[in-house]
């Protein structure tokens, strides 16, 4: 019902909720009866109230009462019965004049039970009369006695029960029911008004840009049209609720009778619900459309978003795919390039899926209409000619690959075909062949072996190029080359060998003597040692150079074999095909060796930091990858992209491989740290070598043996030089490469000899210093050690006799270290020793005693002018001569850097004498302090200068337990009794040290120097010297003064010594050279100097050479 039809009047309209109260008081009720021609029936109660009613309640009831009827009842005009049977006439009188005035609608009869009391009956009459006038109305007043005159002009069934009427009323539930009618006519006309407001805001929505705010927004309109629906729903059951109220009675009793208000009650309902559906079902459809056109939206940002990323990969697989670019230098290499190819194919498999399934769904755009089809469409062809072209380019670089391998089959065939003939000719045996039928047999077997060259070697070398031009880069094209240049020299060697067999297999006029080959046969090349011209000629330019002369001394042993005789060339034959084998297994080894350092990198190195394999790693795992792998990549950089190319260079010359290995011998140097790094890496594996992502990558890369295998490798590595080297060179004496492979295999083994001391090193504990500051280390082992102190405790000194204390020494360039050995417990690298600091000696203050009566294995080293003298005991003598030799040459590089220091101070300082140069310093330098000149020559900076001395502060050395000792050293009391193991023997060996006092300066003697700078604090206040006086000193007197004289003024006076040491500095008389102390059978060698705390000079003394 609309609602002009409920409510018609101008006014704002009242809905019973309003005016409850009001209704409840029921002075006024609209019954629902009709009068004969329809008129709606008022009734207005016996109330005595009535006159009390307030004026606007009274004017709220009726104008609600006359707004129910429907307009065409309505205008008919209202029958009003106003019941006052039980009221006075006065009353009556005031109600009816209170409402002819305040009726607001059409009346058309007014019927009026008057007063039912004789005496009021009869006033109401004569006054009716008299007041006729006064109550005239536009409609008839009837007075009525009775009801039953009342049905007479009102049908008795639409009349109440109050009245004489059967009609069936309650206020209560006509009062429920009309605000229950009303509240769902308002439910309507909100729920209508909310649907055309929340579809206004539906249709101006903007479509979001992404997948997020699409979606968010479709799941907010969805809830609210959820919330509308569920809205919609209670209002229609409120609705059905009312009208099943109404026509309840109905249903109950299909006899009964609808009044007419409640027939329009239902008539206002069924439409109201009419119209609920109605708004309902264009919601839905306008809900449909929006609907979709967001799921669409949706789905296209779902387009979008699949697109980019599926690019995004595809870009990035092609871009991997391009770096497939290498076809491999060797058929395992090419191996795992196709092998590499097809991880990569396998991973990249997902990746193209995902792009063909999402370019196939323009088909599904197209079928469901979309809005957005125009711009879908290219994007799906993309996606197609993408995924196209990555198919077409990996078919393509397979295909590459398998040209690769299959040319890589026929070259290492050829090679292996020629490695076999010329084993063969090695190993036919010369004496055997000197007969007619051992050349017939032996001519034979090369027949018989040439016969299997027709699927093994290369035919035509430009076959070769035409068949395989679109893979032949520069590398593989000289690889070709060389194998087909040896496959030429190799049937050349047959050629050759059949002549001088068929010659032989000839019928012979006399047997021929055997004669085996003298030593003198092998003539040794008239080249020059290329060693001498390293100075002077390019890597490049050498290995050319010597290349050439290796070809001449070919030709010229040749020449010199075939005059000899056809024996001396077979064995050369055979030391050429031994070269060529051990080469070949260092080349093959090396591409193995790099081949599994990139397995490792790229198989568990460069997995640990891949995302997807992170929920693997435990977190103690996670950034340890430093640790595990140590510098392995830069291991595998410099054999990948140097070491295994300059190796390729020399594969037709294996006997000058050893200037390969010279030239980047600095380059070993990167082994060491790995080492160092091993026992971390060692113990780290330990503890995650059960770890599931371990496992997941040996898995992948189907290997049989775990990491720590593989961790080995490169320690594995460096050990395995030595001997092949050691293996080429005897095959290569009489070679012109001899030399160099000599070198070569002397500095692997220092390389090897530094590692091995530098994991030595670094068990070192106690040592607070930085022992970088004390030089490179030079030597490291196990001794016993006496001690001869002479301020040294008797008891002590009569017990260093006899009882040697087992020490390791440390030998660096500025100090050696004395350490004890202690034994740990664990396994693998947990289990090697650690070395307890003791004490150190500056190289600066040291000498030594090469020889000691009574064995031949012990020497001395002694401190300070031998006020501590130190006994060692090496293992052999072959040991002592290795240590004694190389603290020769430290004192020796001292001295050497002292000399020049007082040159330089001498051109500074014209009053200073130059030091003295020992007889024995001028000896001529080996070959390798030679070529290590200029090395030397940079580290003077950090040997023992004089240069500072008197003006310059000297370094100062850490106290015991922090760095270099003092000049003496104290006794560790504790050490006697710190634990002997029942592997030490009580009797034999002891641990006490010495407890010293001396101050480690140098001794001054009685003579004459040159003051190097001014001094004016004597003990006697008028005794100044100054800078270029010449000074006499006397003699030494208590407190450690000494009585000096100076000459050039005649003054004299006290001095301590310490200030003398600054004052004299390196004069002439500071330095002197001492006789030996340990007989003719004894040499030694010394640089001494002392740093004192409080004048800061240091003075150094040599002793004889011998030896």
């Amino acid at each position: 019902m609309e609602e002009d039809e409920i409510m018609h009047q101008d006014i704002i309209p009242l809905y019973a909720a309003d005016i409850q109260d009001q209704l409840k008081k029921q002075f006024a009720y609209l019954s629902g009866g009709r009068g004969g021609d329809g008129c709606p029936v008022i009734t207005f109660p016996d109330y005595p109230a009535f006159s009390e009613i307030p004026e606007k309640e009274f004017q709220n009831v009726l104008t609600y009462l006359t707004s129910i009827p429907s307009l065409r009842d309505a205008g008919i005009g209202f029958i009003l019965v106003i019941d006052r049977r039980q009221d006075k006439w006065t009353s009556v009188k005031a109600s009816i004049l209170r409402i002819a005035a305040s009726f607001p609608g059409n009346l058309q009869l007014v019927l009026v039970l008057r007063p039912t009391g004789f005496f009021h009956r009869a006033l109401s009459d004569i006054a009716f009369r008299f007041n006729r006038d006064e109550l005239k109305m536009k409609v008839p007043i009837i007075m009525l006695g009775s009801v039953s005159e009342l049905q007479g002009y009102i049908d008795k069934t639409q009349l109440t029960e109050d009245l004489g009427g059967t009609l069936d009323y309650c206020h209560n539930r006509w009062l429920s029911r009309r605000t229950a009618i009303e509240g769902f006519a308002q439910k309507v006309k909100q729920t209508a008004q909310i649907l055309q407001s929340f579809g206004t805001e539906l249709a101006e929505t903007e479509l979001p840009n992404d997948v997020q705010s699409t979606s968010s927004l479709l799941a907010t309109h969805t809830e609210k049209k959820d919330k509308m629906k569920e809205d919609i729903r209670v209002a229609v059951e409120q609705g059905d609720d009312i009208l099943g109220s109404i026509t309840k009675p109905v249903t109950e009793n299909p006899e009964y009778k609808l009044n007419q208000d409640q027939l329009d009650n239902q008539t206002t309902v069924e439409r109201l619900l009419a119209q609920l559906h109605e708004t309902e079902t264009a919601f839905d459809e306008f809900w449909i459309k929006h609907q979709q056109k967001l799921e669409q939206c949706l789905r296209l940002r779902n387009f979008e978003q699949d697109f980019r990323e599926v690019k995004a990969a595809l870009d990035i697989v092609s871009e991997r795919l391009s770096a497939f670019t290498d076809v491999g230098n060797s058929r395992s290499h090419v191996e795992h390039i196709l092998k590499d190819l097809a991880n990569f194919e396998e991973k990249s498999h997902e990746t193209v899926a995902k792009a063909r399934m999402l370019a196939s769904e323009r088909d599904a755009f197209i079928q469901s209409n979309h809005y957005a089809v125009d711009s879908i469409i290219p994007k799906c062809s993309e996606l197609h000619h993408l995924c196209d072209a990555f198919t077409t380019e990996t078919e393509r670089r397979r295909n590459l690959l398998n040209k690769s391998l299959e040319l890589h089959d026929l070259l290492e065939k050829s090679m292996k075909w020629c490695d076999e003939g010329i084993y063969l000719l090695a190993s036919q045996p010369v004496d055997k062949c000197q007969s007619q039928d051992g050349a017939e047999s032996a001519l034979q077997e090369i027949e018989k072996f040439l016969d299997t060259g027709a699927g093994n070697k290369i035919k035509e070398l430009n076959k070769i190029y035409r068949e395989y031009a679109h893979i032949l880069n520069e590398d593989l094209k000289d690889h070709v080359q060389k194998v087909f240049q040896k496959q030429e020299s190799m049937e050349e060697m047959f050629q050759k060998r059949q002549v001088s067999l068929k010659k032989l297999a000839a019928k012979q006029t006399r047997p021929v003597q055997p004669v085996a080959p003298r030593p003198e046969a092998f003539v040794k090349s008239p080249c020059t040692s290329p060693g001498l011209q390293r100075e002077n000629v390019s890597n490049s330019e050498s290995s050319a150079l010597r290349r050439v002369n290796y070809r001449k001394a070919k030709s010229d042993v040749t020449e010199l074999h075939q005059s000899r005789g056809g024996s001396t060339m077979d064995d050369e034959e055979n030391l050429a095909v031994l070269r060529q084998h051990v080469m070949n297994e260092l080349i093959e080894t090396e591409r193995a060796y790099v081949e599994e350092l990139l397995c490792v990198l790229e198989g568990y190195a460069a997995e640990m930091d891949n995302p997807l394999m992170a929920h693997l790693i435990s977190p103690e795992l996670q950034n340890k990858k430093d640790i595990l792998f140590g510098n392995m990549e830069e291991i595998y950089h410099f054999h990948n992209r140097i070491f295994l190319r300059e190796l390729e260079t020399y594969i037709e010359y294996p006997e000058l491989v050893g200037r390969c290995f010279l030239d980047q011998m600095e380059d070993f140097q990167i082994y060491e740290k790995y080492c160092q790094n091993k026992p971390r890496s060692e113990s780290l594996w330990r503890q995650f070598s059960d770890s599931v992502f371990f496992q997941e990558c040996q898995r992948k890369l189907d290997h049989k043996l775990s990491l720590d295998s593989y961790l080995l490798k490169p320690v594995q590595r460096i050990t395995k030089y030595q001997l092949l080297l050691k293996e080429m060179l005897k095959y290569s004496k009489n070679c012109e490469g001899a030399e160099d492979l000599q070198e070569a295999l002397t500095s692997i083994l220092g390389i090897l000899k530094a590692v091995n001391d530098s994991m030595h090193q670094i068990a070192i504990t106690g040592y607070d210093g930085n022992l970088n500051e004390l030089g490179k280390l030079l030597m490291q082992g196990s001794f016993n050690v006496w001690t001869d102190h002479k301020k040294g405790h008797t008891k002590v000194k009569d017990l260093a006799r006899f009882k040697p204390m087992q020490r390791h020494l440390f030998l660096h360039e500025k100090a050696v270290l004395f350490c004890k050995k202690r034994e740990e417990n664990g396994e693998g690298y947990e289990k090697a020793p650690s070395y307890s600091y003791k004490h150190s000696l500056n190289m600066a203050a040291v000498g030594i005693t090469e020889n000691v009566k009574g064995d031949a294995k012990k020497f001395e080293i002694w401190y300070n002018a031998r006020e501590e003298v130190y006994i060692i005991q090496a293992p052999t003598p072959e040991v002592k001569a290795t240590w004694v030799n190389e603290i020769r040459k430290v004192l020796t590089s001292q001295l050497q850097a002292c000399r020049e220091a007082s040159q330089h101070r001498t051109l500074e300082q014209t009053q200073s004498l130059p030091l003295p140069l020992p007889a024995s310093s001028c000896a001529s330098p080996s070959r390798n302090h030679i070529r290590n000149t200029k090395k030397m020559e940079e580290k003077k900076a950090d040997l023992p200068s004089v240069e500072g001395c008197g003006t310059t502060a000297a370094p100062k050395y850490p106290e015991k337990g922090k760095g270099w000792a003092k000049p003496s050293q104290s006794l560790d009391a504790s050490e006697e009794n710190d634990g002997w193991s029942s592997a030490e023997e009580p009797l034999n060996s002891s641990d006490a040290e010495e407890e010293g006092g001396g101050g480690g300066e140098m001794k001054l003697t009685p003579g004459k120097y040159t003051v190097v700078t001014d001094y004016d604090k004597g003990v006697s206040e008028e005794f100044t010297v100054k800078s270029g006086d010449l000074v006499q000193l006397i003699r030494e007197g208590e407190d450690g003064l000494w009585f000096v004289k100076n000459l050039s003024s005649g003054r004299e006076g006290w001095i301590p010594a310490n200030n003398l040491l600054m004052l004299i500095g390196n004069s002439k008389s500071a330095q002197s050279l001492s006789s030996s102390e340990s007989g003719t059978a004894s040499s030694n060698l010394s640089t001494s100097s002392s740093c004192s705390d409080s004048c800061n000079v240091s003075s150094t003394s040599f002793s004889d050479i011998k030896g």
